[in-house]
């Protein structure tokens, strides 16, 4: 079996921790380096519920995508909800590694692993990494898809291939408008809406759209022809992630004759847990639903 260190050497080869961005927090938060891994669970989300699961699985390892101490921190005190999932991790011998925006550049990526659900063909990043001189790092994705939909039924195919969250799926535009181009980013993704109008992408995948950027580029895509948007869960649409990250993990494991097993958490750690549809009271505004997943 893998020491701690050899395993996350191996991981910061995967996503070298200085293409995260500088305000990110990646790298190991807890863990001894010379202690034997022989199983890691991959989850999007450090929070009880997968340091729990980790724990039950006797993992020696659990990675996940955002950081559990973004904006840093003065107590890992565990009368705090975070310092108690490192009490729990220390006591079960559990170490915790963050792949967050290093992985979100990386090639195959964050980005790629959503492209992949959602069935599309990549073509390039959506915002190249300017040290990347193969021009194949950076955010997001333009895809293509192998035939154009009508905006409704992409909707549809976007909800049905994520994993189901409370939120669903909601989509912004002519229903009948036909996509074929599509650029895609796993998280918020509002910051690139102005490179996703350059690329002159069809309909744009992300999460976490705010009002006032999705108003105005529905708007102004109303006079120019700019893209649709399809907002999903955050946590939904980089999910898809922990899968590919699992499959890379696997390779090297093979690789070097470690004998890893790796696991994909299945808990839903999404935020929000109720979808609530009410009719308008009598007199309000009708609404448009779109198609929840």
């Amino acid at each position: 079996m893998p020491a701690l260190s050899d395993v996350i050497a191996a991981l910061d080869e995967l996503w070298p921790p200085e293409r995260a961005e500088q305000w990110d927090a990646v790298g190991t938060v807890c863990g001894d380096p010379g202690a034997e891994v022989s199983r890691v669970l991959i989850a999007v989300d450090p929070v009880r519920e997968t340091a729990e699961e980790a724990v039950r699985l006797g993992a020696g390892l659990l990675l996940t995508h955002h950081p559990l101490y973004l904006r840093g921190t003065t107590t890992v005190s565990a009368g705090t909800f975070k310092g108690r999932v490192v009490h729990d991790l220390i006591r079960a011998g559990v170490a915790l590694h963050v792949a967050h925006t290093n992985a979100d550049r990386a090639d195959p990526g964050v980005s790629d692993a959503l492209a992949e659900a959602l069935g599309l063909r990549i073509t390039g990043p959506l915002a190249p990494d300017p040290a990347d001189p193969s021009g194949r790092r950076g955010l997001g994705r333009i895809c293509e898809l192998d035939a154009p939909e009508p905006l409704a039924r992409f909707a549809e195919r976007v909800a049905a291939r994520l994993p189901a969250t409370a939120q669903g799926v909601r989509a912004a535009g002519d229903p009948d408008r036909p996509v074929r181009t599509v650029a895609v980013c796993g998280g918020s993704g509002d910051s690139l809406l102005d490179r996703v109008r350059a690329a002159g992408a069809d309909a744009y995948v992300t999460a976490d759209l705010r009002h006032h950027p999705a108003s105005e580029a529905v708007q102004r895509g109303a006079l120019d022809g700019g893209p649709a948007l399809v907002d999903a869960a955050h946590w939904a649409t980089e999910w898809p992630w922990c899968e590919q990250a699992a499959a890379q993990l696997d390779a090297v494991s093979e690789r070097h004759g470690w004998g890893l097993r790796v696991h994909v958490s299945r808990t839903v750690t999404d935020p929000w847990t109720v979808h609530a549809a009410s009719a308008p009271a009598e007199g309000a505004p009708t609404t448009i639903t779109g198609a929840p997943n």
